[in-house]
């Protein structure tokens, strides 16, 4: 049988985001959806929303971008009144209702925890949405912090329909519960 042999035709594949080394968790955008994510961690992808600028090198206040670079987390932040403390290695405190996040870039308390009432710009962490009842802070523009470099990077819970943040990172609740667990001070999370 000399039966003809059709050659396929070979397309161009593109390459897997690398996975994260072990003890590290990395954040990527998925292909052709610039506010929608990936989680890579232990071999395992969990769906994220990202800001709707996607991921960026250089980040600025207000312009809507995820932050690219290797952040840490610094502390945790649950609503008492949603949740009990949830496992972590991180260290945290319950929220209150006077807690805020100034993100007026001329103010000395820029991309820090206040206390409300605030007379500068900033945002509540007590939501009557609810993004913010599981909150993971961030190290972005932290040590040095710089004027409009960005402020309130979080991990914190998406919305359902998973719609873009304002630059952080949001999960579904039982994922971001299930992170966690191993995330800690020196944990890497490489964005990008």
């Amino acid at each position: 049988m000399n039966a003809k042999r059709q050659k396929k035709k070979s397309f161009p594949v593109p390459p897997a985001p690398k996975a994260a080394p072990a003890g590290h968790i990395r954040v990527v955008r998925r292909p052709g959806e610039r506010a929608r994510g990936l989680v890579l961690m232990e071999g395992r992808a969990f769906p994220v929303a990202l800001g709707p600028a996607g991921i960026r090198a250089l980040k600025r206040e207000g312009d809507g971008a995820t932050p690219a670079g290797v952040w840490h987390p610094v502390a945790l932040r649950w609503r008492p009144d949603q949740r009990h403390r949830p496992a972590s290695p991180l260290p945290g405190r319950a929220m209150r209702r006077d807690d805020g996040w100034c993100d007026a870039p001329g103010h000395p308390g820029y991309n820090r925890a206040v206390r409300l009432p605030f007379r500068a710009s900033h945002e509540e962490m007590w939501r009557a949405d609810r993004l913010y009842d599981l909150v993971v802070i961030l190290d972005h523009n932290q040590r040095p912090r710089t004027g409009r470099g960005g402020s309130a990077v979080f991990l914190h819970i998406a919305r359902p329909t998973f719609e873009p943040t304002a630059g952080c990172v949001a999960f579904r609740p039982a994922d971001l519960a299930r992170l966690l667990t191993r995330l800690g001070p020196r944990t890497r999370i490489i964005v990008g």
